[in-house]
């Protein structure tokens, strides 16, 4: 089928449901009104006001129910509204979600999927575009999954359903219906923890997830470079072989993300490239990034995520170091 990210979510989650008693779906306005971006639309009208819940405006409450069943036998997929209202959520997800089947030296586990829209570019208002996946990344315990495609919407999902232990789901809301992409019917599952390489080049390694990937790979084709574009697709487990591998063989290396420059999860990225392929870079990892500050306002988004022109310059100066 032909399909927008939104539009392969809604199909995978009703597959899911339908194949799956245990599968539960809640979350603020999922079940009357199909969820704010309707990725639940049709849901409780196939299956029900039991499995598919309207929660109350508390984020601490749908993590901490969705640990709760995942704990004794249910498969619950909680919708968060915007990932902006995930911090309340925060002391459920560290201190229960992520430690569970530690804590219990492997007796119980939280086999639960939090979804969450995330990110800038649809003129939201504050706490509503907020790309916050250095922080949820850091969790031991915790997987953190960001699709790019369609394709990957469908697959990384129904892997974080069947996983074992707890995922987050961060979904580009950028670009939720921005363009369509063949999705096969059947089901199938993208492994968590696996990265994409999306074009393959030999002047420098160009790395991003999530809705930047778009705006990547148009500044490489406008750059005409001979670039090599990794998607992580998954944030953690974090793919280090194939960055590195591709990094050994450009030399250079630019990472791309729209969160704050300060603490985001590309200075990870620079790290592990450090770590382990140091002696082949020949130049300087560069960092295109959002800036140390909330996401602006309106039309001030703009200015804030990086674009085509920023990532191109980023590559220049990788490139002609």
């Amino acid at each position: 089928m032909n399909a927008t990210i939104i539009e392969a979510i809604n199909e995978t989650l009703h597959g899911e449901m339908e194949n799956d008693d245990r599968v539960v779906v809640f979350g603020e306005d999922v079940a009357e009104s199909g969820g704010v971006f309707r990725a639940t639309d049709g849901l409780k009208e196939r299956f029900g006001e039991s499995r598919v819940v309207d929660a109350p405006l508390s984020e601490i409450a749908i993590v901490g129910a969705a640990v709760g069943l995942g704990m004794y036998g249910y498969r619950p997929v909680a919708e968060i509204q915007f990932s902006g209202f995930l911090p309340p959520a925060f002391d459920q997800l560290v201190t229960h979600a992520s430690r569970i089947r530690w804590r219990t030296r492997g007796e119980m586990s939280a086999p639960i999927v939090i979804r969450a829209p995330y990110g800038a570019g649809v003129r939201a208002l504050e706490h509503h575009s907020e790309s916050l996946e250095g922080a949820y990344g850091h969790i031991p315990g915790l997987k953190l999954v960001v699709p790019s495609t369609p394709y990957d919407a469908k697959g990384l999902l129904r892997s974080a359903i069947h996983d074992p232990d707890p995922v987050l789901v961060f979904e580009p809301k950028h670009i939720y219906r921005s363009f369509k992409d063949e999705v096969p019917e059947e089901p199938y599952e993208v492994p968590i923890g696996e990265a994409a390489v999306r074009r393959e080049g030999e002047a420098v390694t160009v790395v991003s997830w999530g809705a930047m990937m778009e705006p990547t790979l148009d500044a490489v084709e406008k750059l005409g470079v001979d670039a090599e574009v990794v998607d992580l697709r998954s944030v953690s487990p974090l793919d280090t072989e194939t960055v590195v591998e591709s990094v050994k063989k450009t030399g250079r290396a630019v990472v791309v993300h729209e969160a704050p420059r300060t603490g985001g999860f590309g200075s990870e990225i620079v790290a592990r490239i450090n770590d382990d392929a140091l002696t082949y870079l020949e130049a300087p990892v560069e960092r295109v990034t959002g800036f140390d500050t909330p996401v602006p306002l309106l039309s001030m988004e703009d200015y804030y995520a990086p674009n085509p022109p920023r990532i191109a310059a980023g590559i220049e100066r990788a490139v002609e170091f």
